[in-house]
């Protein structure tokens, strides 16, 4: 059972508030040593070594360098400008620009924060402004932004291949579908509330200096060259032509490209982008390390043995099990950080998956659709945070929350026909 209160330890001081990192690897260390003494920790340099080494969490730096630097050419505020006037005329035209938009940075960036503080900063004071239920406009922000966990090149998509041991490759194809139909549920809900509440989500005036055509072709030029990008980074990845080590490699230099093109570009950005970009990867990489040592004193106290044996013996086999992981990580959402559940939780449940000869792309996908949810969950959902810091005094947190409840229960419902019919999502 010391795997198991270690387990449960590890979560109370993640809710205290600890730095996770540290937290996984001082438990790990503490466990460890009281259960088998330091000889457990001999193999840790060849782990640290094997992870440092690994090819495949390199496209991470890679990926999030491109989108830092894409985030700071203007891209998103040209996106939403441009879409705003396509779609603005019908009722709830602006939201539904807003998640058009929201799946454009995604595929593009993939950089979460990034995309709801642009959307909160340009899109909210628009929709207010049109007399948009403050619910509806906070809720289409939160959820439009973390598409990027879901729609590749998905950060979260790569540290399940490598967690998982699948191809991230297949991973990128098997989401391109799922997260398709997310964006098409979003834009239905947006549709079904602008009917039944046309005064919540008004249509905005044409504008008269513009023609449709200019309106078609002003867009054009803000969606080329963002798409042109997505499919050179995604297509060289499906074609065989690259790894995902490479196309991210080939991202980064065409988000260089895109910035010269926008006129933004400056060594002063491209600096500001780099120190962003370790940033980010130290944390990941910290993180990952904690996790691994946690893993190990975890696997060597016997906790996997039990969770196995636990989950074994789940009624209904394959479903019980799917059913009850995807609710634990569900619940757990609300409180931990994507990539805690990606290194602990997941590593944890993964031979459960095996043993039980569940289709693990599938699988991973299933896992990427739940965390998405994480971000959007109260109290602790980073997508909300994020909106909170920009959004105008009228928006309280109140708004913010009732705002995106009904898109959580429209990934939960997209989540639960992900489970029920693969086969409808190529799976």
């Amino acid at each position: 059972m010391v795997g198991i209160v270690m387990f449960f330890v590890a979560l109370f001081a993640l809710l205290l508030g600890f730095p996770v990192a540290f937290t996984f690897g001082g438990i790990a260390l503490i466990f460890g040593v009281w259960a088998e003494g330091m000889d457990m920790f001999a193999f840790m340099p060849y782990r640290i070594q094997s992870i440092m080494e690994n090819t495949v969490l390199m496209a991470v730096p890679l990926f999030v360098f491109m989108g830092l630097v894409l985030q700071k050419t203007r891209l998103a505020e040209q996106l939403l400008e441009s879409m705003g006037k396509l779609f603005g005329g019908i009722n709830g035209g602006i939201a539904i620009s807003t998640v058009l938009v929201g799946a454009l940075l995604a595929a593009s960036t993939g950089v979460v924060g990034a995309s709801v503080v642009a959307m909160g900063l340009i899109s909210l004071p628009v929709m207010l402004k049109y007399n948009y239920d403050k619910g509806l406009a906070c809720g289409t922000i939160c959820a439009s932004g973390t598409l990027g966990q879901i729609i590749p090149p998905s950060i979260v998509l790569i540290l399940l291949g490598d967690v998982l041991g699948v191809p991230v490759g297949d991973l990128f194809q098997a989401a391109i579908w799922p997260g398709f139909v997310l964006v098409a549920a979003y834009i239905i809900y947006i549709l079904i509330y602008a009917k039944l509440n046309p005064e919540s989500a008004k249509a905005m005036p044409a504008d008269e200096n513009l023609n449709r055509k200019q309106e078609v072709i002003a867009a054009l030029k803000a969606v080329v060259p963002p798409l042109a990008l997505i499919i050179v980074v995604l297509g060289s990845i499906f074609a065989g032509v690259a790894t995902p080590t490479e196309s991210a490699a080939l991202g980064g230099a065409g988000a260089i490209v895109l910035a010269l093109l926008y006129g933004q570009f400056s060594f002063m950005m491209v600096y500001d982008a780099a120190k962003e970009t370790v940033k980010v990867t130290a944390m990941v990489f910290a993180i990952l390390l904690g996790a691994t040592a946690f893993s190990m004193a975890f696997t060597y106290t016997g906790g996997d043995y039990l969770v196995e044996e636990w989950m074994l013996q789940l009624p209904g086999e394959k479903w019980g099990f799917l059913i009850i992981t995807m609710l634990v990580i569900l619940v757990l959402g609300f409180f931990i950080d994507f990539v805690e559940i990606c290194f602990i939780i997941v590593p944890i449940i993964a031979p459960v998956a095996e043993l039980m000869g569940i289709n693990m792309t599938w699988f991973a996908i299933l896992v990427a659709m739940n965390l998405q949810t994480s971000f959007l969950t109260p109290p602790f959902g980073f997508s909300l945070f994020y909106l909170k810091g920009v959004a105008p005094n009228g928006v309280t947190t109140r708004d913010i929350y009732r705002g995106v409840m009904p898109f959580i229960a429209i990934q939960v419902l997209v989540l639960a026909s992900l489970l029920v019919f693969p086969g409808f999502y190529g799976m």
